[in-house]
């Protein structure tokens, strides 16, 4: 269809014809309307003879015109889109779709499955998802950056290490004073105004929390390494933020290294030494702990090995340890049992009532342990009453629990030093006297 657009030029206030003829049935309305053919009385050389409103109702209707032609060519692609349905409606109805029906049946299925997989997948893992979804993971500025630069890693650093040394003029002065430190005491010990006191320890909880902020990541994901061996997630994420900060006041920008590389090895070791002392009820010697893997990996490979259960001395062949060792190890890393347990089901005897006391308890060892207490009364009233009270606390002489030497020295505001110099000399006094020979007696 071709659009010819003309005007007279004796017609001057009428609206310029359109008149419209079909040429050619393959072309579309847009390729059509760019071969537009305009009089010379519209062109550019003959426009400015003709008046403002001649050319604003060719524009009108141009844009008019403009708009049909969108109009038509949407319709014509409804009517395509329609055609397109209809003929696959009709493929579908023919009953030759059968195997593509069933290849769509199976990706839905196939879709479900993994979305059940998925979901069950949460379901196990959702106590963990809770602990890390209580994560206040916050940008640690303003630029929405979740990590810290070498600049603020270096000031953060500064300021625990400022905190740190306020930190241990408290600790100093709380153990010569019994009474609560003010902050006027405190601010005077460090040699500081009060304003600068609070300054430093601003600035260090901010630090704290900055940086226990920006390597949460870090923290739990060395945290979940070591679930299973007796402490929760929660507990070894709290211990590997204590290593966290412990390695921040250590750490050395000057060195070239990142913060996050350095507190690592520190946040594994706080972890580690955890796991040690609260894992069980019963606390085991560093040596022993690290013991225990080696020997439960190599009980398990000998008795796979050997098919049957390796004997202590092949275990500590095994781990190239002492056989003492080995079953020193291997008694102690037991769990421990409730002397109120039943000796066995469907009897009301505990232990506690079939195991023997203490050999304290039978009487020629109460009568041995009175007169034990006698001659000590006696032996010690050669020294000073400073003396004799340094080695009552220090032995558990008065049934006590016996005390270091800094705990004595802060009970009698002493040093630790000067305790122990007090604690050598009376023992070098009870030595000399004649009664060391006649107290051998409850020793043997």
């Amino acid at each position: 269809m071709a659009i010819t657009v003309c005007s007279s030029a004796n017609h001057s206030s009428t609206l310029p014809t359109i008149s419209l003829s079909y040429h050619h049935p393959t072309k579309s309305y847009r390729q059509v309307f760019n071969t537009l053919h305009f009089p010379a009385c519209i062109s550019s050389s003959n426009h400015a003879s003709k008046s403002v409103p001649e050319v604003a109702a060719f524009a009108i209707s141009t844009e008019a015109l403009t708009r049909t032609i969108d109009a038509d060519e949407a319709a014509r692609a409804a009517v395509a889109s329609a055609f397109e349905m209809d003929s696959f409606l009709e493929f579908r109805e023919s009953g030759n779709d059968d195997d593509e029906e069933r290849s769509w049946g199976n990706k839905v299925l196939n879709r479900r499955k993994r979305r059940r997989k998925r979901r069950k997948a949460v379901s196990e893992n959702l106590e963990n998802d809770k602990v890390l979804q209580s994560v206040p993971l916050k940008p640690a500025n303003s630029s929405g950056q979740c990590y810290l630069t070498p600049k603020q890693e270096a000031e953060y650093s500064f300021c625990l290490k400022e905190e740190s040394k306020v930190e241990a003029v408290r600790k100093r002065i709380e153990e010569t004073s019994e009474d609560k430190v003010t902050l006027a005491q405190w601010a005077k010990a460090a040699g500081m105004s009060k304003i600068t006191l609070d300054t430093i320890l601003f600035n260090g909880r901010e630090a704290q929390e900055r940086i226990t902020r920006c390597y949460r990541r870090l923290v739990i994901s060395v945290a979940s390494s070591y679930q299973g061996r007796g402490l929760s997630l929660q507990d070894l994420i709290q211990e590997g933020n204590l290593g966290l900060l412990h390695g921040a006041k250590r750490f050395n920008p000057d060195k070239g290294n990142k913060l996050s590389t350095y507190v690592y090895w520190w946040i594994r070791q706080a972890i580690t030494r955890a796991i040690a002392k609260k894992s069980r009820i019963t606390r085991l010697p560093g040596s022993i702990s690290e013991l225990v893997p080696k020997i439960c990996e190599a009980n398990a490979v000998l008795s796979r090995r050997l098919r049957k259960l390796p004997t202590c001395q092949e275990i500590a062949k095994a781990v190239k340890k002492d056989m003492l060792t080995v079953g020193l190890a291997l008694a102690r890393n037991r769990e421990p049992i409730s002397i109120d347990q039943a000796i066995s089901a469907g009897v009301s005897m505990s232990l506690q009532q079939i195991l023997p006391g203490p050999d304290e308890t039978t009487p020629e060892a109460m009568v041995k342990k009175q007169f034990m207490k006698r001659d000590l009364e006696i032996f010690l009233k050669g020294l000073c009453d400073r003396e004799m009270n340094i080695l009552r606390l220090y032995y558990g002489l008065n049934g006590d629990t016996p005390q270091s030497f800094e705990e004595i020295g802060r009970h009698l505001k002493l040093s630790r030093e000067r305790v122990r110099q007090i604690s050598c000399t009376a023992l070098s006094k009870l030595r000399e006297t004649s009664m060391v020979n006649d107290l051998k007696v409850y020793v043997e």
